[in-house]
């Protein structure tokens, strides 16, 4: 079993990425949801997205590329816990 003696120096990157992801959650949530108490209705993100023009394809690729990382972090994840450990070179088995 590992020990810590000192506390590490950063945050690992998946850490940082589920933060990333919960933040987004979120704020779109409260977005909505404050929308919906000014207006009454929920806004329709594509005809928001589509009023940006060209930059829309952007943010478009710039999510699927989130989402697709996400999915990549959370297969390699599965596949490292599934994988049995070697023993150590040395002791006996």
């Amino acid at each position: 079993m590992k020990t810590l003696r000192e506390a590490p120096d950063d945050w690992p990157l998946g850490n940082i990425l589920w933060f990333a992801v919960l933040v987004w959650f979120s704020s779109s949530l409260l977005s909505q949801s404050a929308y919906m108490a000014i207006h009454g209705l929920p806004y329709d993100a594509v005809p928001m997205l589509k009023s940006l023009g060209p930059v829309y394809y952007l943010i478009i690729a710039l999510e699927v590329t989130l989402w697709a990382g996400l999915l990549v972090m959370g297969l390699l994840k599965l596949s490292r816990s599934r994988r049995p450990e070697a023993p150590m070179p040395g002791t006996p088995a």
